[in-house]
């Protein structure tokens, strides 16, 4: 009795837990969109004319999870979310998160989102275009030299009022594969900024820092002055030509480069008449050559033969060589400028729009857009998260994420191994038909060169007939060979030849009669194969 109410207590002090993380996770979650159910009602799509690209409720790949579907390719795309209510970015940590997966791969296009300001900057869901103003946009872009996780914080500058894109200097490349994969971006109190791909830190950077963010978001206390000019005899010249040098008498600017080799000799043999091209006597003007159309038909050029043999021919010229009083264009020598002055800039001025911060005045969050051009279609949003707590963001991602991409994984692994083996198979079979149609060209094999070949044929069809071709053909090498060592070698009866016995006289010719017969009627001898020693 006394175990079992301690098991209850057990399961209902679980049970509390539980109940407590989950309302936790609802509490600091402040937007959660896992597009189980379709989006229609939910998310408005823009009704802008260059938007034409439609989205689609879709599952993605493999499993039976939905998500928000980029369906065409080379198509502008947009559609909104609205918060129940704005969201302040000045409260404490706040962490933008969600999964896309490039499920053609991404060769051409965006799938970032922008976290937009409120509708009172001048912007509507069914007009939401590139210029909707947004204060965060966060995701993934690949095109041509473009390959980066952008991070941009647009910030309005309190002394000028405009609203200035900063750019996060270095960010994160994109995954390159099909699979799932999951981005975070974490804003802290501090002003750190950390970018997540996977659950893994790929960048850290702080918000006032110019060296993180492209420009500044604290501008330069001092700018050059507008209005300051380079005064007329300013001089940049470090060096000067020498005033005072003068060009040596000596000195010919007019002398070549090059002079003929007086010491050069014609050498002994050179054929001074003969032209080192002739007609080919072999030509003939074709039969359908029309002078009159044509032209006048001419034998096409060879090279002389007569000149194969000497050291050349025509007319000899001695041959040219550098000349060793060319001195070229004469300069004076350069020496330090008295009057130089260095590289002129205007001065210094005190920035008009110079502002401090200890703080990113962030704007408010009302929706979440996403408006992209892309060339790619297999596109797939899911699980986007708004939320005011990492550990909000790693639940997610352990019981969202992470089980679609093992699954994702192990099948990719799979496929590369498949892959890997099919093209170890391919080498393999190339060298066995190449090795194959060599052993077929061989003589003694002519008789049976048909089949062969139409069974290596059979096998470059169907690769996966390639081991059974080769024991085929095994097998009737083997047959070849057993019947070149065995065949032919049972021996023909002998024929028997009586022994010539030495004619009595008066039997003679009759001997020499019988003697015929017999060899007419005795068997032909069978000729002894010939054995290589």
């Amino acid at each position: 009795m006394r175990d079992r109410q301690l098991f209850s207590g057990l399961l209902l002090i679980l049970a509390l837990v539980s109940l407590q993380i989950l309302c936790y996770c609802d509490d600091q979650a402040v937007l959660y969109e896992s597009f189980d159910e379709d989006f229609d009602g939910r998310w408005i799509v823009s009704k802008n004319g260059d938007y034409g690209g439609v989205w689609k409720h879709a599952k993605s790949e493999g499993h039976d999870d939905y998500g928000l579907l980029v369906s065409e390719k080379a198509r502008k795309y947009g559609i909104v979310k609205e918060l129940d209510e704005p969201l302040n970015l000045k409260d404490g940590t706040i962490v933008l998160q969600y999964e896309v997966r490039f499920q053609e791969g991404l060769e051409c296009g965006g799938a970032y989102l922008k976290y937009l300001r409120p509708q009172e900057a001048g912007w509507t869901p069914e007009g939401f275009d590139s210029e909707s103003p947004y204060s965060i946009m966060f995701g993934p872009d690949k095109c041509g030299a473009t390959n980066k996780v952008h991070f941009i914080l647009k910030h309005k500058n309190p002394k000028s009022g405009e609203y200035v894109e900063h750019h996060l200097k270095f960010p994160p490349s994109v995954p390159s594969d099909k699979l799932s994969h999951v981005y975070t971006a974490i804003l802290k109190p501090d002003n750190e900024v950390r970018i997540l791909v996977d659950g893994e830190e790929k960048k850290k950077a702080n918000l006032l820092s110019g060296e993180d963010f492209e420009p500044a978001l604290i501008p330069s206390k001092t700018i050059p002055d507008p209005e300051d000019k380079k005064p007329e005899d300013w001089d940049e010249r470090a060096k000067i030509p020498d005033p005072n040098a003068v060009k040596p008498e000596d000195w010919d600017e007019n002398a070549p480069m090059e002079i003929e080799d007086e010491e050069a000799e014609k050498p002994e043999g050179w054929l001074d008449d003969e032209p080192e091209e002739v007609d080919d006597p072999e030509a003939t003007k074709p039969e359908d050559w029309d002078d009159e159309e044509d032209g006048m038909w001419e034998a096409p050029k060879i090279d002389n033969p007569k000149c194969e043999a000497a050291p050349g021919c025509g007319e000899w010229k001695r041959p040219m060589k550098r000349n060793p009083a060319y001195k070229g264009k004469w300069s004076a020598p350069m020496i330090d400028n008295p009057a130089y002055k260095g590289i002129w800039k205007p001065r210094d001025i005190p920035n008009p729009d110079y502002f401090e911060l200890d703080r990113p005045d962030y704007e408010p969050i009302a929706a979440i857009g996403i408006e992209i051009w892309t060339m790619q279609d297999g596109i797939l949003f899911d699980n986007m998260l708004i939320a005011k707590d990492e550990k909000v963001a790693e639940s997610y991602r352990q019981t969202t994420w992470k089980p679609k991409f093992d699954v994702e994984k192990e099948k990719q692994k799979a496929e590369e191994e498949a892959a890997a083996s099919a093209d170890g198979l391919k080498s393999y079979q190339k060298v066995v038909f190449d090795l194959l149609n060599k052993v077929a060209d061989l003589s003694f094999l002519s008789a049976y060169k048909s089949k062969i070949t139409e069974l290596i044929e059979k096998a470059e069809e169907q690769p996966n007939l390639t081991i059974g071709v080769l024991v085929s053909i095994v097998v009737v090498f083997f047959s070849l060979f057993i019947k070149l060592i065995f065949g032919g070698k049972k021996a023909a009866p002998a024929a028997t030849v009586e022994k010539k016995k030495k004619p009595e006289v008066g039997e003679s010719s009759k001997s020499e009669d019988e003697t015929e017969k017999k060899e007419e009627t005795a068997a032909p001898r069978k000729r002894q194969p010939r054995r290589d020693n």
